[in-house]
């Protein structure tokens, strides 16, 4: 068996209440992720699937256990050989397009031609030719995570980290993008693990799906996702989608009602 491409290993984390109290989110949680796998961490709201997130890019501390890339500690390294688009769009609102995606390119150090090359091209690549020189306040907001989506490819992680990175727009812009996103990913070859609550995008999008208990977060079941790639729209109103969807929405119940 091949080695993990991104291990969890242990992973705990509490927040204090105002009254002092000490409230688990995550505990003692383990994950391995393999190489190129499209993983999507599926529960209900405030179940511990950001907070998870945030410390696998090293946004957040944990207060046990430990993260490792290709085999690499990497617990509380902000952003190495990773990559991540939030579910608000945290551009830059000074910078145009072009700018924010070239950002993380700057910050790596990135030359000037490579770098405005490097962003263009990823640009084009989320449709956003012609739109270069626009503004965030000049963009919808299906176009500003088209440009978080860029600036997170731009930089070429190892693993793309999402959360809920289409939870803001619309049910048409979230198809459209989640179509796109499908696109790039098989272009680009990258891990991702992708964080959402709804049911049709996690076995839409992912090979394997994990589903979270509620808080603190553990994992009730995991999931291998039965269909073939490339995806496509139809296959949402077949009978065998439609199954397993049920069959994922009766394990969220059963966990929510424990």
């Amino acid at each position: 068996m091949a080695p993990a491409k991104l291990e969890v290993r242990n992973v705990s984390k509490s927040f204090r209440q105002p009254d002092g109290q000490l409230m688990p989110v995550v505990e003692a949680f383990s994950l391995q992720v393999s190489n190129l796998e499209f993983l999507a961490l599926l529960g209900p709201s405030g179940c511990g699937k950001s907070t998870l997130l945030r410390m696998i890019d090293g946004l957040m501390p944990s207060d046990t256990g430990s993260i490792h890339l290709d085999g690499e500690d990497i617990t509380g390294l902000p952003g190495k050989g990773r990559g991540m688009v939030f579910q608000t769009f945290d551009l830059f609102p000074w910078r145009t397009a072009l700018g924010n995606v070239e950002f993380g390119l700057e910050v790596q150090g990135v030359s000037n031609p490579e770098r405005r090359e490097r962003a263009r091209r990823y640009l084009g690549l989320v449709g956003l030719q012609g739109f270069e020189g626009s503004y965030p306040h000049q963009l919808s907001g299906g176009m500003q995570q088209r440009v978080g989506i860029a600036r997170a490819f731009a930089i070429q992680p190892e693993v793309l980290l999402m959360d809920e990175p289409f939870g803001a727009l619309d049910v048409q812009t979230r198809d459209i993008l989640q179509d796109e996103l499908l696109h790039i990913w098989e272009q680009e070859q990258k891990t991702v693990l992708f964080v959402t609550h709804g049911i049709e995008e996690a076995i839409y999008l992912a090979d394997r799906i994990i589903v979270f208990s509620p808080r603190p977060a553990h994992i009730v079941r995991e999931i291998r996702v039965p269909f073939s790639r490339p995806r496509y729209e139809e296959m949402k109103t077949e009978p065998a989608f439609l199954e397993l969807r049920r069959e994922i929405w009766q394990i969220l119940k059963q966990g929510v009602r424990a």
